[in-house]
């Protein structure tokens, strides 16, 4: 091997796994003998294979707001939408077809423009907003009597935008969670960042929303199907029943772990399946990173108690080839441009949006390493982000890590 390629490959961390490493246990109770490690055993424990069968049966519940269970049935539930990005914004257009909406934002200048001109000046501007979508800077005001409050923030601003929130819930809010990503200071994910914020009766009525959405098809109404995951099912499936659309369509899960990791770690990949592209290494080179980096996020997934089979589903795989393919996803874009040979500061300075990836490469990092689970394409990532070593670098690093069997 060349001495530049060893010296490369050495800069790739790779942190052994450690067995004795404390780790969440799967929520439930013990799985099923006959199950293969690593085994998973759901909240009324039932195990993987009979959650993929669908034999899981959900208590039945009420979309928020009363009424039936149909999407085509109109049921009107008082909405915020904390978060005047991109995504909150199409959530916004999407929840005000059939509910009474409130979007709050930071900006004056995108609350002066839903407004006047019932279009948001920064985000997706040529989207005509429903005159019915009203938007404040006021978060008491946005929040009085709201049912339904969906949370469309940066992964890095959940934290302090819940405490300031917390204080003008509405007693019995069900909240929805739309950010992907991993708090860099703490490594908690966003479930973790919302349970230590939000008092113990309130964690059942946090829903998670994940998969494989880009916001302006959501707003130019064009066919998405996405995932929302509760620790109490009946919650996402209140959710599911007021969010759907004919071109919207919501799926119900309780692996909130899964769905989480999926949606958090595909940033990772995209940055990783883009700079492969900027190289213009090829599609063999793509399809066999996207599938190594699906492998990775399952590893990780399964040490926090995930169902391995979450993510096969939309906020594993299907959020993935989105993110890794898509030319909408910021993500794909960051990598493509490192790619090219721009620097990271470039190409963040000429963003209007945050890329969740940049900062997650980082957590995620720090998180498999406390828990012995090996990332090499995270940690090349990293290292390119950290200006160790140039993309190209990094990708022949991968190529000659020690040859093994694929299901390591």
């Amino acid at each position: 091997m060349p001495a530049a390629t060893a010296s490369a490959r050495a800069r790739i961390k790779t942190t052994p796994v450690n067995s004795a490493s404390t780790v969440p246990p799967p929520r439930g109770g013990a799985s099923r003998a006959a199950e293969p490690a690593p085994t998973y055993t759901g909240p009324s424990g039932e195990s993987a294979r009979t959650v993929a069968v669908g034999v899981r049966r959900v208590k039945k519940t009420r979309p928020l707001g009363g009424g039936g269970a149909a999407y085509t049935r109109a049921v009107s539930t008082p909405v915020a939408v904390l978060g005047g990005g991109s995504f909150g914004t199409c959530l916004a257009v999407l929840a005000a077809r059939k509910h009474d909406v409130v979007l709050w934002a930071r900006d004056p200048r995108v609350v002066e423009g839903v407004n006047r001109d019932h279009a948001n000046p920064r985000y997706l501007r040529d989207i005509p907003l429903p005159d019915s979508l009203r938007a404040t800077g006021d978060l008491a005001e946005a929040l009085a009597g709201r049912e339904l409050v969906i949370v469309s923030v940066p992964s890095h601003a959940v934290r302090p935008l819940l405490a300031g929130a917390l204080p003008h819930l509405a007693a019995g809010a069900v909240l929805v969670a739309t950010m992907k990503g991993i708090e860099i200071e703490t490594g908690m994910t966003m479930n973790q960042v919302f349970e230590d914020v939000l008092p113990a009766e309130m964690h059942p009525r946090v829903v998670y929303l994940s998969g494989p959405s880009f916001a302006r098809e959501i707003a130019e109404h064009k066919p998405t199907a996405v995932t929302l995951a509760s620790h109490e099912e009946n919650y996402a499936v209140s959710v599911q029943m007021s969010l759907s659309t004919p071109w919207f369509r919501c799926y119900s899960h309780h692996d909130v772990i899964g769905v989480e990791v999926g949606g958090a770690l595909k940033n990772v990949v995209a940055i990783a399946v883009g700079m492969c592209d900027g190289l213009e290494m090829g599609l063999n080179a793509r399809a066999g990173l996207m599938t190594r980096g699906l492998r990775e996020i399952t590893r990780l997934g399964v040490r926090l108690g995930a169902n391995p089979l979450t993510f096969q589903g939309l906020s594993g795989m299907g959020d993935l080839v989105l993110t890794c393919t898509g030319d909408l996803s910021r993500n794909r874009r960051v990598g493509l441009e490192l790619g090219r040979g721009k620097s990271l500061a470039e190409i963040i300075g000429g963003m209007d949006e945050v890329a969740e990836g940049v900062k997650t490469t980082y957590a995620v990092c720090r998180l498999a390493a406390r828990l012995g689970v090996e990332m090499p394409i995270a940690e090349a990532v990293r290292a390119v982000l950290d200006g160790q070593m140039g993309p190209k670098e990094a990708g022949f690093a991968l190529l000659s890590r020690q040859l093994r069997t694929e299901l390591e």
